[in-house]
């Protein structure tokens, strides 16, 4: 039976309410409507809730709330909610514009009521992990039991319960898309209560744990890919909101946004994004899941520019697609992979779409999200909607399917490329509606088990996929031949020992997974211990991969001096270019074609590489030197500076300085040389603003 402080004794009461809410038609009848409905509320003793249990552990506070206490005389919202729940992230915008709307001060606090669904989403590290990841700044309690659910009776993630400043009930709002609602019942309950100074103005003890943390290179690193021919790999730095471009070798050539989240495009020292999560890279293209800016984003390494291919940068609750890539609302997009259809190689962009529980797929030659190639991921029959977060495409036959890691029903599964056929590979359960089929057992088909796994990676030389079973803090691998599962690294319990055998090694919610060097190396995005590691399949070691953030392209970190170019060698050929007009705030790009001597090519394991300065005028470049690799001639580098938008000498007649270093090796023989050149470009400068950017071309034929 239900008790009486439950939220079913004030569904019946807010129902009468949420009817009369649709009928009006000004926003001063809702109001209206909603101060009537706290006077009615104010009558009843039978609303007040029970406090939250002693004992419990809190985040972001300096320690434990008591709704008799601490939170007496607030307006108090609860947010139950459970980290892995897509849906549950989609609010976190919600309560961030209401905290920025209302303090502590004014009577608002939020607390998340973290109330987990898997058996890793209850220890507190964990959770520590996922509130620092989500940047929640609220205070939070691990309800690891689920005590407060229980007693108020709530039904599923996320649901938000507004209480009086008595701890009594007053709204409560399940689900997602409640944004309006939730803005004109605290906005109401603030006022009313505040009329009748029955809130109060202190303060909350507020410490956020992030405050404490040392700097990191990597900051809950969401995935990793590589591109074998290239040598090097993207990584979503999550976190820090960016993405890198380093060398196999760990050296790192770009780094495109951060460490604020924003969502611009442009160039890639001007670039943003929010919570990047799923990237492809091939050649000088990486193309991003934006996840938080539910967007999909295209880097032009060569062009130095970010562009948006899908997605408003507002949340979408399209399903059916059809419009053109920047009109065509998305949702959450986690994680990306390159496909082929009927053309050129690499023509599609298979897309795992969280948020509506879908795949999608994005036609690169014209834009287009076409309508009916969004594929539903539910668990069949209408049942319980899942959650697709990672993506590997096996296009050879038998195979000819993508591989989807399901992480809310703990399954991998497979989408036929010629029908859209979806069937389970491992995981899960017979019953498809149970979303709560998960464990750690290695196995056959359903009887493995798995818990929440983000990442997926095929290996078509030995015809293996790779798993990342997250919450399992392990990786997998899975025959698909025989549908085997088997833990291939990780001991099961959250750490970060390197073995470095790979039994006795550790991960911590590995989130992402790729293939290298024709399937003898694994990369893994170690998310919470804000790190990439590498698995040696030959070796079976794990160690961690270096990355090296001595060269940079954007975004350099600023030095308390003028940064200096290296220092060109005396046989470096020298060319001075014509002037050329530039103006305020406008954006240099400088095409750069390098031509190598015949029966050579560029020495793979070399630093090649560029750096562009201004020596003697070092504002033009706000003291920094930008510098990037050059791993390939084939096509023109390209090198961009924005000019500051106020000159501080009109007739100085400054100049920029391209410095290049190129390694190259004789094709027939071992003969190896270094060649350098610059070119010394004189800038007229001109206070009128005029267009956006302008190109100067540049050649050298070594």
């Amino acid at each position: 039976m239900a008790s009486q402080c439950s939220l079913s004794a004030l569904f019946h009461i807010q129902n009468e309410l949420d009817c009369a809410l649709d009928d009006a038609t000004t926003q001063q009848e809702k109001e209206n409507l909603v101060i009537e409905y706290l006077k009615k509320l104010d009558e009843r003793e039978d609303l007040k809730i029970p406090d939250f249990q002693t004992g419990l552990e809190w985040l972001n506070t300096e320690g434990p709330l008591s709704l008799n206490k601490e939170l007496a005389g607030k307006v108090v919202l609860l947010d139950f909610f459970t980290y892995c729940c897509i849906n549950c992230m989609h609010i976190l915008p919600d309560l961030h514009q209401l905290e920025k709307k209302h303090s502590a001060k004014d009577g608002l606090v939020v607390v998340g009521v973290h109330s987990a669904k898997f058996p890793n989403e209850k220890v507190l590290d964990n959770v520590r992990s996922a509130v620092l990841r989500y940047d929640i700044c609220h205070p939070v309690v691990n309800d690891s039991e689920a005590h407060l659910w229980h007693e108020l009776e709530v039904s599923c993630w996320p649901t938000l319960v507004l209480l009086g400043p008595r701890g009594n009930l007053l709204f409560s709002l399940v689900g997602e898309g409640h944004r309006d609602k939730l803005v004109l019942f605290t906005d109401n309950a603030l006022r009313h209560y505040g009329e009748q100074g029955l809130l109060k103005t202190h303060t909350v003890g507020i410490r956020l744990y992030r405050d404490s943390l040392p700097p990191s290179v990597l900051s809950f690193p969401g995935k990793v890919a590589v591109d074998s021919s290239m040598k090097r790999l993207a990584i979503a730095d999550t976190g820090h909101h960016r993405i890198l471009v380093v060398s196999s070798t760990g050296h790192l050539s770009h780094v495109i946004g951060g460490p604020k989240s924003g969502r611009q495009d442009g160039n890639l020292s001007q670039a943003s994004f929010n919570s990047p999560q799923g990237v492809a890279i091939k050649g000088d293209t990486v193309y991003v899941a934006d996840t938080e800016n539910h967007l999909i984003r295209k880097i032009d390494l060569l062009e130095g520019r970010v562009s948006t291919l899908a997605g408003v940068g507002a949340q979408g609750t399209d399903k059916e697609g059809g419009a053109m890539g920047p009109q065509q609302p998305i949702s959450s997009p986690w994680d990306v992979t390159l496909g082929t259809a009927g053309g050129a190689e690499d023509n599609v962009l298979w897309i795992a779409m969280a948020g509506t529980h879908q795949i999608w797929a994005l036609f690169l030659a014209d834009g287009k999200l076409p309508k009916g190639r969004a594929f539903y991921f539910t668990t069949g029959g209408g049942g319980a909607k899942t959650q697709p977060s990672g993506l590997a495409l096996a296009p050879e036959e038998p195979w000819a399917c993508l591989y989807v890691a399901d992480s809310e029903s703990s399954t991998i599964r497979s989408l036929a490329l010629k029908d859209g056929a979806v069937k389970v590979l491992v995981g899960g359960e017979r019953d498809p509606l149970n979303l709560f089929a998960f464990g750690d057992v290695d196995g056959k088909g359903v009887d493995a088990k798995l818990q929440h796994p983000l990442g997926v990676a095929w290996a078509p030389e030995q015809s293996l996929l790779y798993v990342a079973d997250s919450y399992n803090h392990k990786i997998k691998v899975v025959d698909p031949k025989v549908k085997q599962c088997s833990t291939l690294a990780g001991t099961g319990e959250a750490g970060d020992t390197l073995g470095p055998e790979f039994n006795k090694s550790c991960f911590n919610e590995p989130g992402g997974i790729c293939v290298g060097d024709s399937g003898k190396l694994l990369y893994v995005a170690d998310t919470n211990n804000h790190q990439v590691k590498v698995l040696d399949l030959s070796s079976k070691t794990v160690s961690l991969f270096p990355i090296s953030m001595d060269c940079t392209d954007s975004v350099p970190s600023k030095p308390s001096g003028p940064a200096k170019a290296p220092t060109l060698p005396k046989s470096a050929a020298r060319k001075e270019m014509p002037p050329v007009s530039v103006s305020a705030g406008q954006t240099l790009v400088m095409s750069l074609t390098l031509s190598l001597p015949e029966g050579t090519k560029l020495t793979e394991e070399a630093p090649s590489c560029w750096a562009l300065s201004a020596e003697g005028n070092e504002w033009l470049l706000e003291n920094q030197v930008i510098t990037g690799d050059i791993v390939d001639l084939s096509k023109p580098l390209s090198m961009s500076a924005k000019l500051p938008a106020v000159i501080k000498d009109l007739n100085s007649n400054p100049s920029l300085t391209l410095g290049v270093w190129v390694y190259y090796c004789m094709e027939t023989s071992k003969a190896c040389m270094m060649k350098a050149a610059s070119f010394t470009q004189p800038l007229q400068i001109s206070a009128n603003h005029g267009e956006e950017e302008i190109t100067v071309a540049l050649a050298h034929a070594f």
